[in-house]
């Protein structure tokens, strides 16, 4: 009887705790038992959500220190997620708790929230969609708390996540207006909260570039954040403002604010704030001896080695600006060799080199830093295109030079006698034989190592992974590090260092990265191969003096090539002289004999060298008496004027031509007047000519390219000028090869269109006979032309028309009148349509879409 009373009591009991906790009854019970539940269960689990996903961003994210900072640690997503995805299971775990908190919990009685907690679980779900970058909902959810809980505890909170979405969704003027209007009301709003609002509105000033604005909010959020992480970031965008703003010393006073939290902040911003201030000292007037023991001290602190590509970056920029080449070098690459994960600091270490080695004429190095420079940038941005124009403009300085040093060491081999040349190679071979001993010892000791390293871990224990179950170690070939070990070293040994991808057996996938491959093979060749024979070596040399006389012709006009380069290109007139000198030495051909000794002649007055000016001067004279270059020596502004086979004379003929279209004739014409020319400051003008004769007949595309390579080859001319201007602005405004719907115009044509194989005097009678029937049309002032499209086709043309129909009309009537018909295939096409045509040669895509929309 107990026992049956004590279960009802229970029961009982069950009974009246559920119903006083239904979510419909406002009792004191019922409040507190969803709030409790609310806070401690679903709503600290979604926090806990929201807190991993948050570390997981700050992780992921990678500050740019080359630029100011932003406020919040976060990289926005490119792209679009469907319905249902998310970027971020954690946010994506948190808003399902926020939303299970409103529905499980929420108390909404007679239209007012009876559970404290619900307020806190909406700015949990715009939290968690602002950190998934969806930032619509996220807005959503933040209004709706200010729209419903003007009372909220969280309000102030809910305000500045609302500006922060608002600044997210570019909306800084809204944001500023609305932070403003909260942070007047001064007893509102203080603390942490104080500091995220004033945090997010220096935000939207650096978004508006109002700087000074945003240091002001800057200094506020510092002094009012209780995270020293948050301090030692604002701190930081402070300096960074004021360096942008040139107020040196305060944005060191604002970096020195960072070192004095010294750890009480990540260590990455105490770094960097050590890395700016040095990038303000006062190189005139600061103590260089105290500045160079801070850098080095940082360089020797262990905790500081995660930083030393930029510690090693700045103080190669102290012995760089203090004229200690050596050592700013020698720091440069040791920032290099930290394998940075900083893309724009790698960049700017290359560049530097590049430009060091441009500075000091070795082009080829300075070709390969600019290599090195481009794959560290961004693709399309104006510091890569800066750097691309640089290293194209080096590209035929590399490649004659590589001619040039070829062909100097076949005809240097060639001129030695059979004794000297067997000499040469066997020291060549002794010294091969001796690399590939070094080699071989190198690689015993690797494999004794290995072996020394197998029988430690072996002593140590087995790996939980190299034993079965049983304890015995496994037999499985991955498991046992002795065997994983030795075929790696004979895959080496065999293939070399090969890239892992398809088809890696090919020679051609053999990495180029060092040496180390080839002298791998050099160790296991047989001694007695024909590597270490100087005879096979002999053998390889050309033999036939006709093939001998190719390569010193190919020798010779490398040279005169590297003469004009240096000359006209880099204004190095030294290595300009050496080159043309070195030519003359070699016996050249005719043609380039004058054209060098001109050169030479022009060089000698440049750097003031006046005697061999003259003797220059007068065997050109003396020795060429026809020759233009003797004309222009003795009476230089007479010369030209009488000569009609001038470069100026032949330029001014070639250019009437485009109005005749004799784009062909033109380009043909000016290749070889390139050639024969060469050197002469008319070319760079035969180069511009070209590129327009090309780009009539060829199109856009074909036009580009030809002006690019003025831009790049002759930069320092009048005419390299214009090229390069033309690539900037007139070239991206010719680019949309789109055709328009034509609606809104009134001027239309129709065109014939001709196979250029046909006889002209078809298409010259045909074009007379059109003329005569527009000599009956007094509607609309018609007229006809002939136009060149492409070297295959010719366009006659009837301009005049004011619309499509109308045009087409008029070419059907030509068509049906009984006497003189005009019948040929034709197209209708609008002004603006036709010049697209011209431009780009894409007449076939007209046509198609002709047919299509009919």
């Amino acid at each position: 009887m107990k026992t049956s009373f004590r279960l009802i009591v229970v029961l009982f009991s069950i009974i009246l705790v559920v119903s006083s906790c239904s979510r419909k009854k406002d009792r004191f019970l019922s409040r507190n038992y969803h709030a409790v539940t609310a806070e401690y269960n679903t709503l600290f689990n979604g926090y806990n959500a929201l807190e991993l996903g948050r570390q997981s961003l700050n992780e992921s994210y990678e500050d740019d220190y080359w630029e100011i900072l932003p406020i919040e640690r976060m990289q926005i997503m490119e792209e679009v997620m469907l319905p249902g995805q998310n970027k971020n299971e954690n946010f994506s775990r948190a808003e399902e708790k926020a939303i299970k908190a409103v529905q499980m919990h929420g108390m909404n009685i007679n239209g007012k929230e009876k559970n404290p907690q619900i307020d806190e679980a909406y700015l949990l779900l715009g939290e968690a969609r602002y950190f998934d970058q969806r930032f619509i909902p996220a807005l959503e959810a933040f209004n709706y708390i200010l729209y419903r809980y003007p009372s909220s505890d969280k309000i102030n909170q809910a305000k500045v996540w609302r500006e922060k979405t608002n600044i997210r969704l570019e909306n800084d003027e809204l944001a500023i207006e609305n932070l403003k209007e909260l942070l007047e009301e001064a007893d509102a709003i203080e603390g942490q909260d104080l500091a995220d609002a004033t945090s997010m509105l220096a935000q939207a000033y650096i978004n508006t570039k109002s700087l000074d604005s945003a240091i002001t909010q800057l200094e506020i959020a510092a002094q009012n954040t209780k995270s020293h992480d948050e301090r030692g970031r604002y701190r930081f965008i402070q300096g960074q403002l004021y360096n942008e703003l040139g107020k040196k010393d305060s944005a060191n006073y604002a970096f020195d604010k960072i070192i004095e939290l010294n750890r009480r902040t990540p260590r990455v911003y105490l770094i960097n704030a050590h890395i700016q201030k040095a990038k303000n000292f006062n190189y005139d007037d600061g103590n260089k001896l105290e500045f160079l023991e801070l850098l080095t001290d940082l360089e020797k602190n262990r905790e500081n080695r995660p930083f030393l590509d930029k510690i090693y970056h700045q103080i190669g920029e102290y012995h760089m600006i203090n004229g200690s080449d050596s050592l700013a070098l020698a720091n440069y690459n040791k920032s290099l060799r930290t394998n940075s994960r900083d893309k724009k600091l790698k960049a700017r270490n290359y560049e530097i080199l590049g430009d060091y080695e441009f500075d000091y004429a070795n082009y080829k190095i300075a070709g390969a830093y600019y290599d090195s420079t481009m794959l560290n940038m961004e693709k399309n941005k104006k510091p890569y295109r800066i750097i691309k124009r640089k290293r194209d403009n080096l590209e035929d300085v590399i490649y004659y030079e590589d001619v040039a040093k070829a062909t100097d060491s076949i005809l240097t081999l060639v001129a030695m006698s059979d004794d000297e040349r067997l000499a040469y190679f066997e020291a060549f071979t002794t010294e091969l034989k001796a690399q590939a001993e070094e080699e071989k010892e190198k690689q015993k000791s690797v494999e004794r190592q290995q072996g020394l390293a197998t029988v430690n871990n072996d002593i140590k224990g087995k790996s939980s992974r190299g034993m079965t179950p049983s304890g015995k170690e496994s037999s499985f070939y991955f498991y046992n590090s002795t065997t994983v070990a030795y075929g790696k070293n004979e895959f080496v040994r065999i293939w070399g260092d090969r890239p892992l991808e398809d088809d890696w057996r090919w020679s051609s996938k053999r990495s180029t990265k060092n040496n180390n491959t080839n002298l791998g093979q050099l160790a296991t060749a047989d001694t007695d191969s024909e590597t270490f024979d100087p005879n096979y070596y002999i053998e390889q040399l050309p033999q036939d003096d006709k093939v001998i006389d190719s390569i010193a012709k190919e020798r010779n006009f490398a040279y005169y090539q590297l003469g004009v380069i240096y000359k006209e290109k880099f204004k190095e007139y030294q290595l300009s002289k050496d080159k043309f000198l070195s030519l003359l030495d070699n016996n050249p051909e005719e043609k380039l004999i004058l054209p060098s000794k001109y050169n030479l002649y022009k060089i000698y007055e440049v750097l003031n060298q006046q005697d061999e000016a003259s003797i220059a001067k007068n065997d050109i004279i003396t020795n060429y008496p026809e020759s233009r270059y003797a004309k222009i020596l003795l009476n230089p502004e007479q010369a030209n004027l009488k000569d009609e086979n001038s470069p100026e004379s032949i330029y001014q003929n070639l250019y009437k031509e485009l109005s005749n279209q004799n784009y062909q004739f033109i380009i043909d014409e000016c290749d070889d007047k390139i050639t024969l020319f060469q050197g002469d400051p008319m070319v760079p003008k035969f180069e511009l000519l070209k590129a327009l004769a090309i780009g009539r007949l060829n199109g856009f595309q074909e036009y580009s390219k030809a002006i690019n390579y003025v831009a790049l080859n002759y930069a320092n001319t009048p005419e390299g000028i214009e090229a390069q201007n033309i690539v900037d602005e007139v070239l991206p405004a010719l680019k949309d090869d789109t055709f328009t719907d034509a609606e809104d115009e009134n001027s239309f044509k129709v065109v014939y269109y001709f196979n250029k194989t046909k006889d002209e005097e078809v298409v010259a009678n045909f074009k007379t006979a059109l003329n005569e029937q527009i000599k009956e049309v007094k509607v609309f002032n018609l007229k006809t032309s002939l136009d060149v499209y492409n070297s295959n086709t010719t366009f006659v043309v009837v301009h005049g028309l004011t619309s499509f129909d109308g045009a087409n009309g008029y070419a059907l009537s030509l068509q049906e009148q009984k006497e003189n018909k005009i019948i040929h295939q034709y197209f209708i096409t609008s002004s603006t349509n036709y010049r697209t045509i011209q431009i780009h040669k894409n007449l076939e895509t007209y046509l198609e879409l002709q047919i299509n929309n009919n």
